[in-house]
């Protein structure tokens, strides 16, 4: 197996079409054009890049995001072993080298001191500067830059600057529409289409106490795993209050209002 092999998504994933993001997202990758992603928490953003990527046969590198990584962590380091020192790229290097798609997840959880390293990959120059190692890597020609966030989900000092957001093309997700959303829920768990229905209702409910009470609403995500219990010989209900419910809120009025709300639809 070569180094390009390991990154190769080998079975197609399953993710549901729902307008033209398809085409869209092509026609930037055949542009080689960084592509930023912006939706709710758990509404398929991820799956639809390694869709993507398994569609257009192109390696993918993803790297979850967090407020601990460093410029380093990206592009690579030094190791000291038993004969010295030697260097180890980073997931960010290896994707140029490669000419793999580097998919950075929840990118605004990243410092921003951090983020800056992606920018001379974002333009003309396309181009990986190792700045410890004294190299300076021309991008693969098949490289591709992918980044995604939740833009309702994060205080104004974790938002992405404007020097960094203009260098993307960007693609908006949301939740899709009721009936292709219970169509996700039967295909991911296999319960039948009424069940999911009753879900795909519960979860809006939720989603309209956003900002009322909820910073998130129920994602297709919970969905899934509330199908998945239920296949298991979980009572809907408690499959419901255990998937649905509990991860999203600690507040016991809001706990009653969707406890409620899955007793009345799951009667």
């Amino acid at each position: 197996m070569n180094d390009t092999d390991q990154y190769v998504i080998k079975d197609e994933p399953f993710y549901q079409v729902q307008a033209n993001e398809v085409e869209l997202y092509a026609a930037a990758y055949a542009a080689r054009l960084p592509v930023m992603i912006k939706g709710p928490t758990g509404c398929g953003k991820s799956r639809f890049i390694e869709y993507m990527a398994w569609k257009l046969g192109r390696p993918l590198i993803t790297v979850a995001c967090n407020e601990d990584m460093t410029a380093s962590d990206l592009v690579g380091r030094y190791l000291l072993d038993a004969d010295g020192t030697r260097w180890l790229d980073g997931p960010l290097t290896v994707a140029a080298r490669i000419g793999a798609i580097c998919y950075l997840d929840e990118i605004v959880e990243a410092r921003q001191d951090t983020t800056v390293v992606i920018h001379p990959l974002t333009d003309h120059r396309r181009a990986l500067p190792l700045d410890k190692k004294g190299e300076l890597i021309d991008a693969h020609p098949d490289f591709q830059l992918v980044i995604s966030y939740n833009p309702g989900y994060q205080s104004l000092m974790k938002d992405l600057k404007q020097s960094t957001k203009q260098r993307f093309t960007g693609m908006d997700f949301d939740y899709p529409s009721a009936a292709v959303e219970a169509d996700i829920v039967v295909k991911e768990s296999g319960i039948d289409s009424e069940s999911a229905a009753k879900l795909v209702k519960i979860a809006q409910t939720a989603r309209n106490l956003k900002g009322h009470g909820l910073d998130e609403g129920i994602s297709t995500r919970l969905l899934v795993y509330a199908a998945q219990l239920m296949e298991k010989g979980i009572a809907a209900p408690d499959a419901c209050r255990m998937a649905l419910v509990r991860p999203i809120t600690d507040d016991a009025d809001i706990r009653d209002t969707l406890d409620h709300a899955i007793d009345a639809v799951f009667v």
